[in-house]
């Protein structure tokens, strides 16, 4: 069966058939607090999408990158009397020690921003050299009237994107912008920020500009796929998407994937609204192979509720599937892969193993195909 993945461009579940080697880029973490629960099921969709693309044969090189040049951050580490470089090293190892908890295959590079200020400040000036950016109060600016397909990965409306500007940081208002939607590729630093030099003044890159620079650096001019959450279509994405087209004159991502959101108490799980469920916390009372399947027992693309029995009932799941590891051989594994050649369709692998262990079928193969190791 062909592989089957919903592109959020084409609105479609569409044939995905890389070549050989697959280029990937997920958006990672701004590391200024604990992976929550919506971070977990993001990144575990991606690792059982590896998982899926290595056991069919394939090569994947996985870039996922780390935001330590980004507002949160800065806020947090003022906050705490830090230094922001600091912070972001802590939470990043805690974010790696959860990711190897549960299970997470590692990926092939996770660069920093801050790493990649040459490169930024290079794209920059590809992006201005091309016409698609200009300079106005000490900032540099794309300029969205130029790119005309502006808006074509999201699909939204210019006022539905301008009320998403608005409420993730986009600063719809500021004077020095031709349009609203026009976004910042470099802008002056607050006092106890950091700064750096470039032709344009001191400052510092915008958000968006840091993926496209570390995409490029690391896996060339076009990927074959491209994500991240649901929350980064637009801007982010959306962003990433022209100035990286503008700037090398090629397509940028072959295949766009997004993972829904996680909700809790009626709202999106949110640093700001403090809503989480922290990984680390779980890791101390359950098995980190009963989360990951909390996870993954829900379909990629399907927003849903945390619930306190999520977790207990995932611990039953793993003590069915434990007992018949080493069953009767059965076809299960086979139909797990088709299961996922169906735009991943893990809550539907699940229940095939799920009846594969009750029927007392060997249960450890099709398992690790979910990453779920049933030692």
């Amino acid at each position: 069966m062909t592989f089957q993945l919903y592109d959020t461009a084409r609105r479609a579940i569409v044939p995905f058939e890389p070549g050989d080697d697959v280029l990937m880029y997920t958006c990672g973490i701004t590391p200024y607090d604990a992976t929550h629960l919506g971070h977990a099921n993001t990144f575990i969709a991606y690792d059982v999408l590896q998982r899926h693309l290595i056991d069919k044969g394939h090569q994947v090189t996985c870039v996922r990158n780390v935001t330590d040049v980004d507002d949160p951050l800065f806020a947090k580490a003022r906050e705490l009397g830090v230094h922001y470089l600091d912070l972001a090293a802590a939470e990043e190892a805690r974010f790696e020690r959860d990711m190897v908890a549960l299970n997470a295959l590692p990926v092939a590079s996770t660069p920093r921003a801050s790493s990649a200020i040459p490169d930024i400040r290079g794209f920059i000036g590809m992006v201005l050299d091309a016409g698609f950016a200009y300079e106005a109060g000490g900032s540099v600016y794309f300029d969205v009237s130029k790119f005309d397909s502006f808006g074509s990965l999201s699909h939204y409306s210019e006022s539905e994107m301008i009320e998403l500007a608005r409420e993730r940081g986009g600063q719809v208002d500021d004077p020095n912008k031709r349009h609203p939607l026009d976004f910042v590729l470099w802008h002056p630093s607050a006092p106890d920020e950091p700064s750096w030099d470039t032709m344009w003044g001191a400052g510092r890159p915008g958000w968006h500009i840091e993926c496209s620079a570390l995409a490029l650096r690391e896996l060339g001019t076009t990927i074959d796929l491209h994500g991240g959450g649901a929350d980064l279509i637009f801007p982010h994405h959306e962003c990433e998407r022209a100035q990286s087209e503008a700037a090398t004159g090629e397509l940028f991502v072959t295949h766009w994937m997004h993972a829904a959101l996680i909700s809790m108490d009626g709202h999106k799980m949110s640093k700001s609204r403090g809503n989480l469920v922290f990984v680390d916390k779980l890791r101390e009372t359950y098995d980190p192979m009963a989360i990951r399947l909390g996870l993954i027992e829900h379909h990629y693309r399907t927003e849903w509720e945390w619930d306190d029995g999520l977790i207990d009932r995932n611990v039953e799941r793993l003590t069915a599937w434990r007992s018949a590891a080493d069953g009767a051989p059965g076809d299960v594994i086979d139909d797990v892969r088709r299961l996922l050649d169906d735009d991943l369709d893990t809550p539907g692998a699940v229940a095939a193993i799920d009846a594969a262990a009750a029927s007392g079928e060997r249960t450890r193969d099709a398992a690790a195909l979910l990453g779920v190791e049933l030692r």
